[in-house]
């Protein structure tokens, strides 16, 4: 299964299992098994880097099992085609968010008008926080 142009996935690494979906359609729900168990093993994966493997991970949350493979359900058309391309359609958006690096950050210094700003506004508070302060004589 080709992910991005540089990365592909195995096909023996997917393993798909068709189950019974529930919801809308009638008799052929009680018959065909048309929704999509797809499974994917993280931990045998050599292809994707680690940097994207952690985060991987920590998108596919609940889908991820405690061996390492995630599991994708799909059981949104009522046909079994359908829905196989759709589980492998969101096992790939998963992959290639996972592949995105973060946007490094740039530290920049606070303007001279936002430390003025802040320095006022800290002022105009300690003198709101003074006046609180005085003796009340109720005679």
């Amino acid at each position: 299964m080709r992910v991005t142009p540089t990365l592909d996935i195995d096909e023996a690494q997917l393993e798909e299992r068709f189950v019974r979906a529930s919801g809308p359609g009638g008799q052929n729900v009680n018959k065909v098994s048309t929704a999509v168990e797809l499974r994917f093993d993280l931990a045998a994966n050599t292809s994707i880097p680690d940097y994207a493997r952690s985060k991987l991970k920590r998108l596919a949350g609940r889908r991820l099992t405690t061996d390492g493979v995630i599991v994708i359900q799909a059981d949104r058309f009522r046909s079994q085609e359908q829905n196989r391309s759709d589980a492998r359609e969101r096992l790939q958006e998963l992959i290639v968010e996972a592949l995105e690096r973060p946007k490094p950050r740039i530290k920049t210094k606070p303007s001279r008008g936002a430390r003025e700003q802040r320095i006022k506004a800290k002022t105009a508070r300690g003198k709101v926080k003074k006046m609180r302060g005085g003796k009340v004589d109720f005679d």
